[in-house]
């Protein structure tokens, strides 16, 4: 197995700050459990306290989960990777169910295209996490469009790709 030029714990700060924003890292404790890829070397996971934070994709994004979305949520920054659903789209969200673009509220600005994403009620619970199909743009405009057409968006379609739900869970 090679070795890490990097520190393991410090490659991982850089790659959720990268992601998530300035700062989001600090929250994480200096015990972080890693699993490690044999055949690789590389990190695959990371965990705190037996519960799986993250994921890193083979695309150099990390998968949060939903104690992830939870964790990184204690700080301040993190909301803008953040989405809203309207009060209707919830029960379906938090089932696993994706989240299309008319039903989004509310949308954090470091939401782009293909970026890892936790969709939020309006207290800041988590109700599942998934992947952003579309950037914050989209939804801006497509909030735009709702006030300005009464109703009828003109962007339709999945907006964020839920990959697991609170109410999915086996838990």
């Amino acid at each position: 197995m090679q070795k890490l030029f990097l520190d393991p714990y410090q490659k991982i700060c850089s790659h959720v700050d990268f992601l998530f924003g300035r700062d989001i890292s600090s929250v994480l404790p200096k015990d972080l459990e890693l699993e490690y890829s044999r055949k690789t070397g590389k990190i695959k996971n990371f965990s705190i306290d037996e519960k799986l934070i993250g994921t890193f994709r083979t695309d150099g994004g990390i998968a949060l989960t939903i104690d992830g979305a939870n964790f990184f949520l204690k700080q301040k920054g993190f909301q803008s990777n953040c989405v809203v659903p309207v009060e209707d789209a919830i029960p379906f969200v938090s089932e696993g169910r994706s989240l299309f673009v008319k039903h989004v509220l509310k949308c954090g600005e470091n939401v782009k295209s293909g970026s890892e994403v936790a969709v939020v009620d309006k207290n800041e619970s988590v109700l599942a996490v998934g992947r952003s199909l579309l950037p914050f743009l989209y939804y801006l405009q497509s909030l735009d469009d709702i006030a300005d057409h009464n109703g009828g968006s003109l962007i339709r379609g999945i907006g964020i790709k839920i990959r697991e739900g609170i109410k999915s869970r086996g838990t």
